[in-house]
């Protein structure tokens, strides 16, 4: 260390001394020594980059191939939103292009138009097309896409409700979609003595049903999803399903006589566990006639879940998702196939025990594609007509197949620990994705990104879990450093090798980042999911326990400077982590569940109370005893807790009670509120900055001095390179 390094240590150290240093985040690796030379042109990641980041999803092929358009996401940092439109590029990724607002393209059949949805008001008005504010709801668009009319768009629908789920009927005449159907039947009463120019409070929003408000929406309104088509050319919608029940999304027969769907059409919706989430734990596969509109259920004899029905190429078989009835907390919906009739239902997935997504017939009818979750990384399977499931694509990645085409073709979109997304394509007979769209290399280029390494530990009886960790670039194994414990939410979910912007930020804050997927994740199996049945939080803390102790037995990181932080899910493991252990020097939970009993009756469903034995007004031990409130006395962990303002999920009075026994208990603490955030904190792009910048913070704060000494030293000395 020279000695002008030297004068600014001590002095540094003098100010550290007095408590007078206001710290700054790290932009330096802990081991860098004074004089060293960074990498030319390379750096860390900075936070605001989170604003240049650009996002994929969707990408659709042309029948014949020739074509194919996604949707392409961005943040505008001036109306702090999230944005999206359509773009368009060759097969192979040449001439990629911006072509209009909008989101869920599907090619007619034929390929020469485009059907997709954007905002528009009933009227028609132009303007309306990017803001789904006020009177716009999301229409059907058709955009010719070759000949003498190339370009022109149509607004095929004037809706006042929203569509969704578009879907071309196999001649390329017609288009089905979702659309919510309000129902009327206010109870109303006749008031006396009412002035005629009087301006009186509204009239009150009743509740009858027991599903009666959603997170991101509030008190949801009375009526249900239905099926409708409308002519492409534009026309009249003309629904067809009825009756009071939910529909899914449509799937076209081959020759377009009808339309099969999932939904629960038993009983009354507004009475049952099933109320607005029929898919939750029962529902059911049917067929409706175009013409006639007759509504037939499909293997009706089956009790539990079917659902998702995808018709073959020649219209004889149907493919879809079912699982069993069970009170088990997780559920694995299996592949199955049926006769188009209903008939001869069976298991065609075996004893494939994995989460399955996206269900596609080959072109050739010979079975289907789907992707699914193991061990971290989503890859794309087949599964033939006769049984059994081969893995089609390997790799350490998450990959989202959208689209497979007639020419042996698919198209998807694919992420890894350093890559936030791209559009890919594969040959079906040499699977190895082709990157097509480079969105972020601009943006990523010259940034030295953090180390993703994967592990498996073992746990309490003798489970093995698997963990990530992320290291600060430039890591040097013989330094120590601090490190935060991330967990996931859900708690039937599962962190992946997919690229994750808050972990390589706290990385290049020098921090080692741990997060695993503890029993009750995803992508391991049912067995491994109800791991947790009956009893979360539970054993899932231990294997995040062991996971960090792994770590600490690698001997780069100071078991002084220990974080853990969550939202959800992950919030609610982090107030149980801090309830039954002291070895984290800061927390973070953010939209936590910390009383089970408040919990279950105030949040926006009732599939919670699934989760227990018995409902607390019968026996209330169970819940009290697995809420973090209940051991709040046993906390010495300085705690920040976070929710967005309007939280159904996780409501908001779970924060405030566990803020208000942590300042009563005289727990260091503080409560943030997000403005303009429902479940979680990072909905609008500037609070996932205040999310992120609030946590380092708080961690920052409750360092060991010896730490904290080190990291501004060394800040200070690159400062001076």
């Amino acid at each position: 260390m020279n000695a002008i390094n030297r004068s600014l240590a001590h002095t540094v150290t003098g100010l550290l001394a007095t408590g007078l240093v206001i710290f700054a985040f790290t932009s330096a690796p802990l081991g860098a020594q004074a004089g060293d030379a960074p990498d030319q042109g390379v750096r860390r990641l900075a936070l605001e980059q989170y604003l240049q980041i650009e996002g994929v999803s969707d990408p659709r092929m042309s029948p014949d191939g020739q074509q194919i358009v996604y949707v392409r996401q961005w943040i505008d940092p001036v109306t702090d939103t999230r944005k999206s439109s359509l773009w368009i590029m060759n097969g192979d990724g040449s001439q990629n292009r911006s072509l209009t607002e909008g989101d869920s393209p599907r090619w007619s059949p034929s390929g020469d138009r485009l059907a997709f949805l954007a905002c528009g008001t009933p009227g028609g008005d132009p303007g309306a097309l990017i803001d789904c504010e006020g009177a716009s709801r999301q229409q059907v668009y058709v955009r010719i896409m070759t000949g003498r009319g190339e370009g022109a768009v149509t607004q095929v629908t004037r809706l006042q409700e929203s569509a969704s789920n578009i879907t071309w009927i196999p001649d390329g005449s017609t288009i089905a979609f979702n659309q919510f159907v309000p129902r009327n039947d206010a109870w109303t009463v006749d008031l006396p003595g009412r002035p005629s120019e009087a301006q009186w409070t509204g009239e009150p929003r009743i509740v009858d049903r027991l599903d009666y408000r959603q997170d991101r929406q509030g008190l949801t309104r009375n009526g249900y999803q239905h099926i409708f088509t409308v002519p492409a050319d534009g026309g009249t919608p003309r629904q067809i399903t009825h009756g009071d029940f939910n529909h899914g999304s449509p799937d076209w027969s081959p020759d377009g006589s009808a339309i099969y769907f999932d939904s629960f059409r038993r009983g009354d919706p507004n009475t049952t566990h099933y109320a607005g989430g029929y898919m939750g734990r029962a529902s059911k596969i049917y067929s409706v006639g175009v013409a006639s509109r007759e509504i037939r259920e499909l293997n009706g004899g089956h009790l539990g879940v079917d659902m998702s029905p995808r018709i073959s190429p020649d219209g004889r078989t149907i493919a879809y998702l079912a699982s069993d009835s069970t009170d088990h907390m997780y559920v694995q919906r299996r592949l199955h196939m049926m006769n188009a009739d209903g008939s001869n239902p069976r298991l065609v997935g075996g004893d494939f025990d994995r989460r399955i997504l996206n269900v596609q017939w080959a072109p050739d009818g010979s079975g289907v594609y789907f992707t699914a979750d193991n061990h971290g990384a989503r890859n794309l399977h087949f599964a033939s007509g006769n049984g059994g499931v081969r893995q089609v694509t390997e790799g350490k990645h998450n990959l989202d197949i959208s689209d497979v085409g007639p020419n042996g073709i698919a198209v998807g979109t694919l992420s890894d620990p350093y890559l936030p997304g791209d559009v890919v394509r594969l040959s079906l007979g040499d699977p190895d994705p082709q990157r097509l769209t480079h969105v972020n290399d601009d943006v990523l280029a010259d940034v030295n990104l953090g180390e993703v390494e994967d592990f498996w530990y073992e746990s309490v009886d003798g489970w093995q879990v698997q963990g990530f960790i992320v290291k600060p670039p430039d890591f040097d194994p013989n330094e120590k450093y601090p490190l935060v414990l991330s967990i996931h939410g859900g708690p039937h979910s599962m962190y992946t090798f997919g690229f994750n912007f808050s972990f390589q930020n706290f990385a290049a804050n020098d921090y080692v980042v741990l997060y695993t997927n503890p029993r009750g994740s995803t992508g391991y199996g049912e067995e491994f999911g109800n791991g947790i049945d009956n009893a979360w939080p539970g054993k899932d803390h231990d294997d995040l326990m062991h996971g960090v102790d792994e770590v600490l037995r690698r001997g780069y990181v100071d078991e002084s400077n220990l974080f853990v932080m969550g939202c959800s899910g992950g919030g609610t493991l982090t107030a149980w982590a801090v309830t039954q252990t002291d070895r984290f020097a800061g927390a973070s939970a953010r939209c936590p569940i910390t009383n089970w009993i408040s919990f279950v009756g105030t949040t926006d469903g009732t599939s919670w109370y699934q989760t227990f034995r018995e409902y607390p007004w019968y026996d209330a031990e169970e819940h009290l005893s697995r809420s973090p409130l209940m051991f709040v006395e046993h906390v010495t962990t300085p705690t920040l807790i976070m929710v967005g303002e309007y939280d159904l999920r996780t409501p908001v009075p779970q924060s405030e009670e566990f803020y208000q026994a942590l300042k009563i208990e005289g727990v260091p603490t503080k409560m943030i509120y997000m403005q303009n955030e429902w479940h979680g904190t990072s909905r609008n792009p500037s609070n996932f900055l205040r999310t992120e910048l609030y946590q380092l913070d708080w961690f920052g704060q409750y360092m060991t001095r010896e730490m904290r000494n080190r990291r501004l030293i060394t800040d200070a000395a690159a400062g001076l390179r």
